[in-house]
């Protein structure tokens, strides 16, 4: 039997039911939806999961011929992974095929990286560099990301015992995690957050503490962060500029975390795959604060820089005795990154100043044609500093929640957006929220606009 799973809405008067073969609003989006909190609405949807079965055409004969068939083996996995299922991203990204929307949901270009590091890459395929690479990189990648290290932080770091490469930041956030976080330590996030960070805090066992950046600047609340640090506390992660809100970190509420981590004795894991995107202040790594290095895990990628988002290329910058953790772990997870991907990633690091200058100029104007785009069209849209995101209210549109307003977006409208609490520990604080991406070429933003004035309507 090939498994067949079916979602549907248990209020009627919600839009139709969503079926098809692969998993869509799966149980991790659930998560927003379903109440694990008592202050949860009786009005808000929820979703359930019926399981079915497609006969394979050996098994419709079994069955004519009176044959037995087996019954389908149940789901695995392991507790500390049941609430995550397939990622938001994979489910929405699923849904804009199935119904030919435009996708501002998943943060990937609909363009390609530049020629001259796709011509690095073939290149070293054809040089011959396709067999496993040293464990924590190439030296001349290694020795490419210290040089930008230092020119960004002003650092010196050693490549050899300093920088870990890792199969993409995402990798590089795992191995920092399991290399260095015991099951039961706490560790502090900043709610919204990228989805893998409570992923894998479970799967270390950590305990995690969560701090809501709320509407309209995200800032940091201070008190409530001073309140919530302590002795007890391991670690905090931050993301800088930060998604989903584009929120960039100030100098200041930096400056109070680094004071807090000092006095308590805590690490600083932090990701900045997007410091090349920082448009309207100037990104400041944590590392770069006095003090900070020697307890501070930089988390870094070429994939949002480059567009080459595919490629999986990411890094760690760590002082020796943080980098022995991270190394650990990473031998483990994926033990080596790709060979010819590395040496063509030294040739991308190495680019002149004009490439990000470009860069930035571009994203800024895509930017523009979004953000004008989502206030014509009615959203109130809530300031991005950096990244390619914008987080909007959607509640003028009259939708329940933001998982009922995207599957609407969808399917009605043609277009779509990521719904936002998927991205907090209680969901409930981020039901008015969903984000767009504007790493689209301008066309596409342009038509996913115009299909929202035609379609949408305040109520």
């Amino acid at each position: 039997m090939q498994p067949q799973c079916t979602w549907t809405r248990t209020h009627a008067q919600m839009l139709r039911p969503l079926s098809h073969k692969c998993s869509v609003f799966s149980e991790h989006l659930q998560k927003a939806a379903h109440s694990h909190s008592v202050r949860r609405s009786h009005n808000r949807p929820t979703f359930r999961a019926t399981m079915s079965t497609v006969p394979t055409q050996k098994e419709s004969l079994q069955a004519q011929d009176g044959s037995s068939q087996k019954a389908p083996q149940p789901l695995q996995v392991a507790k500390r992974l049941e609430k995550f299922k397939t990622t938001i991203f994979t489910q929405m990204s699923m849904l804009a095929i199935e119904h030919g929307a435009i996708n501002l949901g998943q943060g990937f270009p609909n363009f390609d990286g530049p020629e001259f590091v796709k011509e690095a890459a073939i290149q070293a395929i054809k040089d011959g560099k396709n067999q496993y690479a040293r464990g924590h990189g190439i030296p001349a990648f290694n020795a490419a990301i210290a040089e930008c290290f230092k020119k960004d932080t002003g650092l010196v770091v050693d490549p050899e015992k300093e920088v870990t490469v890792t199969s993409g930041c995402t990798e590089a956030i795992a191995a920092t995690i399991l290399g260095l976080i015991n099951p039961g330590d706490e560790v502090i996030l900043f709610a919204p957050f990228y989805d893998s960070y409570e992923a894998t805090l479970s799967m270390a066992g950590a305990k995690i503490k969560c701090i809501t950046l709320r509407p309209p600047d995200f800032a940091v609340p201070i008190d409530e962060l001073k309140s919530t640090i302590s002795k007890n506390t391991r670690a905090i992660l931050i993301n800088t500029p930060h998604n989903p809100t584009g929120k960039m970190f100030t100098r200041e509420e930096l400056n109070v975390i680094a004071s807090l981590c000092i006095e308590n004795d805590v690490l600083v894991f932090t990701d900045e795959v997007y410091d090349k995107l920082a448009f309207e202040m100037d990104h400041i790594s944590m590392a770069s604060l006095p003090g900070m290095y020697d307890r501070t895990v930089t988390m870094n990628s070429l994939g949002k820089t480059f567009s080459l988002t595919g490629w999986k290329i990411g890094w760690a910058v760590a002082p020796p005795h943080l980098t022995w953790g991270v190394r650990q772990a990473h031998s483990f997870l994926t033990f080596a990154t790709s060979t010819p991907m590395q040496w063509a990633a030294t040739v991308a690091l190495r680019a002149p100043d004009s490439y990000y200058v470009e860069l930035k100029k571009d994203y800024m104007a895509k930017k523009a044609i979004l953000v004008e785009g989502l206030k014509d069209v009615g959203f109130k849209v809530f300031p991005s500093s950096g990244t390619y995101f914008v987080v909007v209210d959607h509640t003028p549109f009259g939708l329940d929640n933001d998982i009922a307003f995207c599957e609407y977006l969808i399917k009605e409208v043609g277009v779509v957006a990521i719904p936002t609490s998927v991205f907090y520990l209680n969901p409930e604080e981020g039901k008015n929220l969903v984000r767009f991406t504007f790493c689209k070429d301008e066309g596409t933003l342009r038509s996913a606009v115009e299909r929202m004035k035609e379609k949408l309507r305040k109520k």
